[in-house]
Protein backbone atom coordinates (compact mmCIF):
# COMPACT_ATOMS: atom_id res chain seq x y z
CA UNK A 1 0.00 0.00 0.00
CA UNK A 2 1.21 3.76 0.04
CA UNK A 3 1.45 7.16 2.59
CA UNK A 4 -1.36 8.18 0.29
CA UNK A 5 -4.02 6.21 2.10
CA UNK A 6 -7.43 7.09 4.10
CA UNK A 7 -6.83 4.99 7.15
CA UNK A 8 -8.45 5.62 10.34
CA UNK A 9 -6.47 3.62 12.55
CA UNK A 10 -7.54 4.78 16.32
CA UNK A 11 -11.04 5.07 17.46
CA UNK A 12 -13.58 4.11 20.42
CA UNK A 13 -16.95 2.76 20.43
CA UNK A 14 -19.35 1.64 22.88
CA UNK A 15 -17.51 -1.37 23.86
CA UNK A 16 -15.46 1.53 25.89
CA UNK A 17 -16.07 4.87 26.29
CA UNK A 18 -17.12 6.38 22.73
CA UNK A 19 -21.18 6.65 22.19
CA UNK A 20 -21.56 4.93 18.97
CA UNK A 21 -21.51 1.41 18.52
CA UNK A 22 -18.81 -0.45 16.01
CA UNK A 23 -21.96 -0.96 13.21
CA UNK A 24 -22.27 3.21 13.69
CA UNK A 25 -18.98 4.16 13.41
CA UNK A 26 -17.99 1.67 10.04
CA UNK A 27 -20.64 3.34 8.24
CA UNK A 28 -19.09 7.01 9.55
CA UNK A 29 -15.74 5.84 8.78
CA UNK A 30 -17.19 4.35 5.05
CA UNK A 31 -19.34 8.02 4.85
CA UNK A 32 -15.90 9.67 5.30
CA UNK A 33 -13.91 8.24 2.87
CA UNK A 34 -12.48 5.64 5.09
CA UNK A 35 -10.26 2.51 3.31
CA UNK A 36 -8.92 0.57 5.68
CA UNK A 37 -10.28 1.17 9.61
CA UNK A 38 -9.79 -0.33 12.69
CA UNK A 39 -12.01 -0.18 16.40
CA UNK A 40 -9.11 0.69 19.77
CA UNK A 41 -11.36 0.55 22.42
CA UNK A 42 -9.86 1.29 25.81
CA UNK A 43 -8.25 -2.28 27.31
CA UNK A 44 -11.38 -4.06 25.67
CA UNK A 45 -11.40 -6.35 22.68
CA UNK A 46 -14.88 -7.63 22.92
CA UNK A 47 -16.26 -5.28 19.49
CA UNK A 48 -13.28 -6.76 17.44
CA UNK A 49 -15.19 -9.17 15.87
CA UNK A 50 -18.35 -6.79 15.26
CA UNK A 51 -16.36 -4.17 13.88
CA UNK A 52 -14.77 -6.73 11.38
CA UNK A 53 -17.93 -7.79 10.04
CA UNK A 54 -19.49 -4.15 10.03
CA UNK A 55 -16.24 -3.07 7.96
CA UNK A 56 -16.52 -5.81 5.36
CA UNK A 57 -20.45 -4.79 5.08
CA UNK A 58 -19.32 -1.04 4.36
CA UNK A 59 -16.70 -2.17 1.85
CA UNK A 60 -13.71 -1.27 3.87
CA UNK A 61 -10.03 -3.34 5.03
CA UNK A 62 -9.99 -3.84 8.70
CA UNK A 63 -7.05 -4.53 10.97
CA UNK A 64 -8.08 -5.63 14.69
CA UNK A 65 -7.64 -2.77 16.94
CA UNK A 66 -6.92 -2.27 20.99
CA UNK A 67 -5.31 0.56 22.98
CA UNK A 68 -3.52 -0.30 26.62
CA UNK A 69 -3.34 1.91 29.44
CA UNK A 70 -0.07 1.58 30.70
CA UNK A 71 1.78 3.32 33.54
CA UNK A 72 5.49 4.42 31.98
CA UNK A 73 7.27 6.69 34.93
CA UNK A 74 4.40 7.58 37.16
CA UNK A 75 2.35 8.27 33.92
CA UNK A 76 -0.71 7.43 31.84
CA UNK A 77 0.56 6.12 28.34
CA UNK A 78 -1.43 4.58 26.07
CA UNK A 79 0.00 2.05 23.39
CA UNK A 80 -2.12 1.47 20.64
CA UNK A 81 -2.32 -2.95 19.34
CA UNK A 82 -3.10 -3.38 15.84
CA UNK A 83 -3.42 -6.64 13.35
CA UNK A 84 -3.34 -9.17 16.66
CA UNK A 85 -5.27 -11.92 16.57
CA UNK A 86 -8.50 -10.90 18.94
CA UNK A 87 -9.17 -14.96 20.02
CA UNK A 88 -5.53 -14.46 21.63
CA UNK A 89 -5.35 -16.23 25.25
CA UNK A 90 -2.98 -14.56 26.54
CA UNK A 91 -4.21 -10.81 25.34
CA UNK A 92 -7.81 -11.57 26.74
CA UNK A 93 -6.31 -12.66 30.01
CA UNK A 94 -4.06 -9.30 30.14
CA UNK A 95 -6.61 -7.33 29.43
CA UNK A 96 -9.02 -8.25 31.23
CA UNK A 97 -6.34 -8.05 34.42
CA UNK A 98 -5.48 -4.28 33.36
CA UNK A 99 -9.44 -3.63 33.54
CA UNK A 100 -9.73 -4.75 37.01
CA UNK A 101 -10.30 -1.94 39.42
CA UNK A 102 -12.03 0.41 37.41
CA UNK A 103 -15.06 0.16 39.30
CA UNK A 104 -13.39 0.69 42.60
CA UNK A 105 -11.34 3.46 41.27
CA UNK A 106 -14.83 4.83 40.10
CA UNK A 107 -16.38 5.15 43.27
CA UNK A 108 -13.36 6.78 45.06
CA UNK A 109 -13.62 9.33 42.31
CA UNK A 110 -17.31 9.85 43.02
CA UNK A 111 -16.45 9.85 46.68
CA UNK A 112 -13.81 12.86 45.56
CA UNK A 113 -16.50 14.82 43.53
CA UNK A 114 -19.34 14.20 46.48
CA UNK A 115 -16.82 15.99 48.65
CA UNK A 116 -17.37 19.31 46.96
CA UNK A 117 -20.77 19.27 46.47
CA UNK A 118 -21.38 16.87 43.44
CA UNK A 119 -23.60 14.23 44.24
CA UNK A 120 -24.58 11.05 42.41
CA UNK A 121 -21.97 10.96 40.15
CA UNK A 122 -20.84 6.98 40.13
CA UNK A 123 -24.96 6.25 39.30
CA UNK A 124 -24.78 9.46 36.84
CA UNK A 125 -21.61 7.82 35.09
CA UNK A 126 -22.92 4.30 34.59
CA UNK A 127 -26.05 5.58 32.96
CA UNK A 128 -23.32 6.04 29.78
CA UNK A 129 -21.69 3.12 30.46
CA UNK A 130 -21.57 0.16 27.53
CA UNK A 131 -19.62 -1.71 29.30
CA UNK A 132 -19.25 -1.58 33.36
CA UNK A 133 -16.22 -2.68 33.48
CA UNK A 134 -15.13 0.03 31.66
CA UNK A 135 -16.55 2.71 33.12
CA UNK A 136 -14.22 6.09 32.74
CA UNK A 137 -12.79 9.49 33.42
CA UNK A 138 -15.15 9.98 30.15
CA UNK A 139 -18.03 8.54 31.42
CA UNK A 140 -17.98 11.46 34.62
CA UNK A 141 -17.32 13.58 32.17
CA UNK A 142 -20.76 13.28 30.12
CA UNK A 143 -22.31 13.37 33.46
CA UNK A 144 -20.88 16.47 34.53
CA UNK A 145 -21.96 18.13 31.52
CA UNK A 146 -25.77 16.82 31.05
CA UNK A 147 -26.27 17.67 34.89
CA UNK A 148 -24.38 21.54 33.86
CA UNK A 149 -21.80 21.55 36.44
CA UNK A 150 -19.64 22.13 32.95
CA UNK A 151 -20.29 23.56 29.80
CA UNK A 152 -18.04 20.70 28.07
CA UNK A 153 -16.16 17.52 28.91
CA UNK A 154 -12.45 19.71 28.69
CA UNK A 155 -13.63 21.90 31.35
CA UNK A 156 -15.05 19.38 33.45
CA UNK A 157 -11.24 17.05 32.84
CA UNK A 158 -9.38 20.82 33.72
CA UNK A 159 -11.14 21.64 36.74
CA UNK A 160 -12.49 18.22 38.49
CA UNK A 161 -10.35 14.97 36.58
CA UNK A 162 -6.97 15.88 36.23
CA UNK A 163 -3.76 15.38 39.17
CA UNK A 164 -4.78 17.36 42.08
CA UNK A 165 -8.65 17.76 41.24
CA UNK A 166 -11.22 16.38 43.44
CA UNK A 167 -12.16 14.08 41.03
CA UNK A 168 -9.02 12.01 40.41
CA UNK A 169 -7.82 8.56 41.35
CA UNK A 170 -5.05 7.15 40.06
CA UNK A 171 -4.69 3.60 38.71
CA UNK A 172 -2.12 1.53 38.45
CA UNK A 173 -1.96 0.04 34.61
CA UNK A 174 0.12 -2.23 32.76
CA UNK A 175 3.38 -2.04 31.94
CA UNK A 176 5.38 -1.29 28.84
CA UNK A 177 7.01 -4.49 28.48
CA UNK A 178 3.56 -6.41 29.28
CA UNK A 179 1.50 -4.67 26.86
CA UNK A 180 3.81 -4.53 24.12
CA UNK A 181 4.46 -8.65 24.22
CA UNK A 182 0.36 -9.28 24.51
CA UNK A 183 0.18 -7.47 21.12
CA UNK A 184 3.68 -9.11 19.70
CA UNK A 185 2.46 -12.62 20.90
CA UNK A 186 -0.77 -12.46 19.38
CA UNK A 187 0.96 -11.73 16.08
CA UNK A 188 -0.09 -7.64 16.10
CA UNK A 189 2.18 -4.82 16.21
CA UNK A 190 2.39 -2.22 18.70
CA UNK A 191 1.96 1.43 18.60
CA UNK A 192 2.80 4.52 21.10
CA UNK A 193 -0.62 6.49 20.66
CA UNK A 194 -0.49 10.42 19.86
CA UNK A 195 2.97 10.79 22.01
CA UNK A 196 2.42 14.66 22.38
CA UNK A 197 -0.13 14.10 24.87
CA UNK A 198 2.54 13.15 27.82
CA UNK A 199 4.39 16.14 28.11
CA UNK A 200 7.32 14.72 29.10
CA UNK A 201 10.32 16.27 28.95
CA UNK A 202 12.78 15.08 26.32
CA UNK A 203 14.94 12.60 28.53
CA UNK A 204 11.31 11.13 29.48
CA UNK A 205 10.38 11.03 25.76
CA UNK A 206 13.64 9.58 24.76
CA UNK A 207 13.53 6.89 27.58
CA UNK A 208 9.58 5.82 26.64
CA UNK A 209 11.16 5.48 22.93
CA UNK A 210 14.26 3.83 23.59
CA UNK A 211 12.19 1.66 25.92
CA UNK A 212 9.21 0.95 24.03
CA UNK A 213 11.28 -0.20 20.73
CA UNK A 214 13.44 -2.76 22.91
CA UNK A 215 10.63 -5.09 23.83
CA UNK A 216 9.14 -4.76 20.29
CA UNK A 217 7.45 -1.87 19.58
CA UNK A 218 7.29 -0.81 15.56
CA UNK A 219 5.22 2.53 15.43
CA UNK A 220 4.15 5.73 16.21
CA UNK A 221 0.91 7.40 15.81
CA UNK A 222 2.06 10.82 13.76
CA UNK A 223 -1.21 11.79 12.39
CA UNK A 224 -3.36 12.02 14.99
CA UNK A 225 -6.20 13.95 16.31
CA UNK A 226 -4.94 15.74 19.05
CA UNK A 227 -1.59 16.54 17.49
CA UNK A 228 -1.15 20.02 16.01
CA UNK A 229 0.58 20.28 12.68
CA UNK A 230 3.81 21.14 13.50
CA UNK A 231 3.49 18.14 15.95
CA UNK A 232 2.88 16.04 12.33
CA UNK A 233 6.64 17.08 11.61
CA UNK A 234 8.39 16.53 15.21
CA UNK A 235 6.66 13.06 16.00
CA UNK A 236 7.82 11.86 11.69
CA UNK A 237 10.95 13.22 12.39
CA UNK A 238 10.60 10.71 15.93
CA UNK A 239 9.76 8.08 13.47
CA UNK A 240 12.54 8.07 11.70
CA UNK A 241 15.22 8.63 14.16
CA UNK A 242 14.07 5.33 15.91
CA UNK A 243 13.36 3.11 12.80
CA UNK A 244 9.66 3.53 13.63
CA UNK A 245 6.29 2.88 10.85
CA UNK A 246 4.33 5.57 11.07
CA UNK A 247 0.46 5.49 12.07
CA UNK A 248 -2.69 7.66 11.22
CA UNK A 249 -5.98 7.99 13.82
CA UNK A 250 -8.76 10.39 14.73
CA UNK A 251 -9.38 9.31 17.99
CA UNK A 252 -12.85 9.77 17.23
CA UNK A 253 -14.95 9.34 20.43
CA UNK A 254 -18.49 10.91 19.42
CA UNK A 255 -19.91 12.89 17.21
CA UNK A 256 -20.40 16.19 19.31
CA UNK A 257 -17.12 15.75 21.91
CA UNK A 258 -14.60 14.36 19.14
CA UNK A 259 -12.50 17.25 17.55
CA UNK A 260 -11.85 15.45 14.96
CA UNK A 261 -13.83 13.10 13.18
CA UNK A 262 -13.26 9.64 11.18
CA UNK A 263 -11.25 9.98 7.78
CA UNK A 264 -10.72 13.43 8.20
CA UNK A 265 -6.97 13.84 8.98
CA UNK A 266 -4.26 14.87 6.59
CA UNK A 267 -2.11 12.13 4.88
CA UNK A 268 1.01 10.46 6.39
CA UNK A 269 4.35 12.40 5.17
CA UNK A 270 5.43 10.35 2.20
CA UNK A 271 8.61 9.56 3.97
CA UNK A 272 7.39 7.61 6.44
CA UNK A 273 6.75 3.50 6.36
CA UNK A 274 2.98 3.52 6.83
CA UNK A 275 2.31 0.94 9.57
CA UNK A 276 -0.08 -0.96 7.02
CA UNK A 277 2.86 -2.41 5.43
CA UNK A 278 3.74 -4.04 8.55
CA UNK A 279 0.14 -5.80 8.20
CA UNK A 280 -0.20 -6.32 5.05
CA UNK A 281 -1.01 -9.76 6.00
CA UNK A 282 -3.04 -9.40 8.80
CA UNK A 283 -5.62 -6.66 6.43
CA UNK A 284 -8.99 -7.98 6.46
Amino acid sequence: MTSILNADLHCHSVVSDGTLTPELLAERARKNGVELWALTDHDEIGGQHRAAAAAKAQGMKYLTGTEISVTFIGTTVHIVGLGFNPDDENMIAGLQKTRGGRRERAMEMSDGLDKVGIKGAFDGALKYVGNPDLISRTHFGRFLVETGVCKDTNEVFRKYLTEGKPGYVEHKWANLKDAVTWIRQGGGVAVIAHPARYKFTANEEYALFTEFKAHGGQAVEVVTGSHTAAEYVTYAATALEFGLAASRGSDFHDPSESHTDLGTLPYLPGNLTPVWDLLADRIR
